[in-house]
């Protein structure tokens, strides 16, 4: 039963907020069968078959069980998927805080990149991110490390939530978008490589078309040999370096 608050009524629904009594052994819970493999094996079918065809019964299915038997350890579908979604956050590579000499941002850079790799690696935690409060010891831990490389860089307290808003979010949209973009193309059974040189070659002879694919630089690196991900991936790096730009920019503006 999720835990309440007398003053503000019921807390939002969340697996880290609710209190679940302690397992009991019985004779027909499977042998061997715990909460780790349940969502190691979460994780494994979602990067293999996406949100939309996950299922408890397809779960206990791939674990070699009976649905019921996952309900020993979860009460909800949801409650699985949150802790599915903070396990991967812990994938994310967290800066060394022993170093005091390291660099704001390039420890910014680490907390980005980690974010844009778990994103591209797990397509179906963005749709989650946005549903869930994201409070598992992972994502907190995240969230605390970019305060505190945030509290590095010198900007005022009172700018430090937009700051991250404005980096986090690019990240998102960028990896979500390109994530989609790459789902489409392993249904259609073509690389990026192949959507980018179709596109280029669909629109190269309509004038139309031609100041956009003149400044995007798309079929500049068709030319070039680039592949598309070497294409993404230096449009990554520039998008950030800017966003790193401006919160240096804006913390060192002079106060009206």
């Amino acid at each position: 039963m999720a835990a309440t608050d007398d003053r503000a009524g019921k807390r939002p629904n969340s697996v880290w907020l609710t209190e679940r009594p302690p397992l009991k052994r019985k004779a027909e819970q499977p042998a061997g069968l715990d909460l780790d493999k349940i969502v190691a094996a979460t994780v494994r079918l979602l990067d293999a078959e996406g949100l939309s065809k996950f299922s408890m019964r397809r779960l206990a299915a791939e674990l070699g069980v009976t649905a019921m038997s996952v309900y020993w350890y979860v009460d909800t579908k949801d409650d699985l998927l949150e802790l599915a979604v903070d396990a991967v956050a812990g994938e994310m590579a967290l800066p060394d805080e022993s170093d005091a000499g390291a660099d704001w941002r390039d420890q910014l850079r680490t907390l980005a990149v980690g974010y844009r790799d778990m994103l591209l690696g797990h397509p179906w935690a963005a749709r989650l991110l946005g549903e869930f409060i994201n409070i598992g010891p992972h994502s907190t831990a995240f969230s605390n490390a970019t305060q505190r490389v945030m509290r590095r860089s010198g900007l005022e307290a009172d700018h430090t939530s937009g700051a991250l808003a404005s980096l986090f979010h690019f990240v998102y949209g960028f990896s979500t978008i390109r994530a989609t973009h790459e789902a489409r193309c392993r249904a259609a059974g073509m690389s990026l490589d192949d959507y980018f040189e179709q596109v280029v070659a669909a629109l190269s002879d309509r004038p139309e078309f031609a100041e956009m694919l003149e400044p995007s630089t798309r079929a500049g690196y068709v030319r070039r040999g680039r592949s598309a991900v070497e294409m993404l991936d230096r449009d990554f790096a520039f998008a950030l370096d800017l966003q790193i730009a401006g919160i240096e920019a804006m913390r060192d503006r002079p106060e009206d």
